[in-house]
């Protein structure tokens, strides 16, 4: 049997649910319910849509993981890949060695960031990409006789990543288990999200709330103490959390004021899903000290992050290294992967020459507009989001938020939404969306009917006592 006959019955087999069940241990698995769950086994996508071990077809309403920009199938992205492979598969970034898609991706990554954000630090993801740039951080005050400002802000409901450091910088409470947690230079301030639908307070007034929170921690802590401010522009994976207009630049003037650097995390937010390559200057109108990148950058197609890191301190960290110890000591085995930079080189042109991000700026709105009709559901609390990331806020009518009763009705209207084909998110009382960037409006559409009536499903579950 070829290897191509092989590769076939391998996608055939119906046992792949049990042997996945039997063997994997999955990121944010159900403990409770390890070996005995049968997941849903994906071996086939195309477009916006995915296909699983048994035959069914579901729209892919999540983007795979936020990461999914021109489409799933793209034969362009898989001969690049397939191309680099068979020239150069691998060798090592580490000290003065590199390659080819390295120092081009390199540039051109330069080249899209804002302001002076020219030196690239590549990584494996965006949790080694965040974790990259605290050290950055770390080291150029350290460098500079400073290495008491080590601490670093964060803020509830943020998502950073998955290794320790990162996950100690995140401040999802669902996330907090029986891990152990850096807490002695990690802190959190309050979660910046704003629906002007559902709040009390004007966008105003929340905003002078959370600066003046900010700036009594910093005093607390000591601007000498400070290193860093770690900030999703939106919120993604706490729950899709828009901070009141202005706050990315006045959190950056804060920080600023107080020599404190800003960092970026655009993970989610860059590479098209908000209509640009990078949102923090095109429109949040700031131009942080470093910018992380990751899954957009490639499509999904590869593993690859990155941390953008300005000129400045660039240059400062080369000025300032002793001279009996001037190792830049981060990274990694696969830093600089020549086929995941292939691939994220690729996938930059397929974006611009198809106008990728203006398809997001046109479909974005529609995609919103849409959900939004959803709201006239009894056990939808509230929708927001902004343009390819969006989010539907499930309850019963009673108290809002993660309460038992919230999170299983939610959990319903998922079950209800991938019966009839569609996948979207879900996390305690949230239905999440990150669609693939090339989706159309009839696909939109779609996402809007099978949710509202997976909704109208719920809604008469919860009205017979049925949850």
């Amino acid at each position: 049997m070829n290897a191509l006959a092989e590769t076939a019955e391998l996608r055939n087999d119906l046992d792949l649910p049990a042997k996945d069940a039997r063997h994997v241990l999955h990121p944010w698995a159900d403990l409770q319910a390890l070996g005995s769950d049968r997941p849903v086994v994906m071996n086939s996508a195309k477009g916006v849509r995915v296909k699983d071990s048994e035959g069914t077809t579901y729209l892919d309403a999540i983007g795979g993981m936020w990461c999914m920009t021109v489409g799933y199938g793209c034969e362009e992205l898989a001969d690049a890949i397939g191309d680099q492979a068979r020239q150069m598969a691998y060798y090592t970034s580490f000290g003065d060695v590199s390659n080819e898609p390295a120092a081009q991706l390199a540039e051109k990554l330069a080249e899209l960031s804002p302001g002076d954000l020219n030196r690239v630090h590549f990584t494996t993801g965006g949790s080694t990409a965040v974790e990259s740039a605290v050290r950055i951080a770390h080291y150029y005050f350290a460098a500079q006789g400073k290495p008491e400002k080590r601490h670093v802000l964060s803020r509830v409901n943020a998502y950073h990543g998955g290794t320790y450091l990162t996950q100690s910088l995140s401040g999802k409470a669902a996330d907090k288990t029986h891990f152990h947690y850096e807490t002695e230079f990690i802190h959190h301030l309050s979660s910046p999200g704003h629906d002007p639908d559902r709040d009390p307070l004007s966008a105003e007034a929340r905003l002078t709330e959370l600066l003046d929170e900010m700036e009594a921690e910093i005093q607390r802590l000591g601007p000498e103490n400070v290193a860093c401010f770690v900030a999703e522009p939106i919120l993604a994976s706490g729950g899709v959390l828009t901070p009141p207009k202005g706050y990315q630049k006045a959190t950056l003037e804060l920080c600023r004021k107080h020599g404190i650097l800003y960092v970026s995390d655009e993970v989610v937010t860059g590479f098209g899903r908000l209509g640009h390559f990078f949102a923090s200057e095109a429109r949040f109108g700031i131009v942080p000290d470093m910018i992380i990148t990751a899954k957009g950058i490639t499509s999904g197609y590869q593993p690859l992050g990155a941390v953008l890191v300005s000129d400045r301190i660039a240059e400062t960290i080369s000025e300032a290294a002793p001279s009996e110890k001037p190792v830049f000591s981060n990274g990694f085995t696969y830093s600089g992967h020549p086929v995941a930079c292939a691939a994220a080189l690729t996938n930059i042109k397929i974006m611009t020459r198809d106008d990728i991000c203006g398809h997001v700026r046109d479909v974005g709105p529609y995609f919103m507009a849409r959900l939004r009709e959803l709201l006239d559901s009894p056990i939808v609390y509230t929708v927001r989001g902004d343009h390819l990331m969006a989010c539907v806020e499930c309850w019963t009518g009673d108290e809002a938020g993660p309460n038992d009763k919230n999170m299983a009705l939610a959990a319903r209207v998922d079950a209800y939404c991938q019966e009839a084909g569609l996948l979207v998110r879900p996390y305690e009382n949230l239905c999440i969306l990150s669609p693939p960037l090339v989706i159309s409006r009839d696909d939109i559409d779609e996402i809007v009917g099978i949710m509202g009536s997976a909704l109208t499903r719920a809604a008469a579950d919860l009205e017979a006592g049925r949850l």
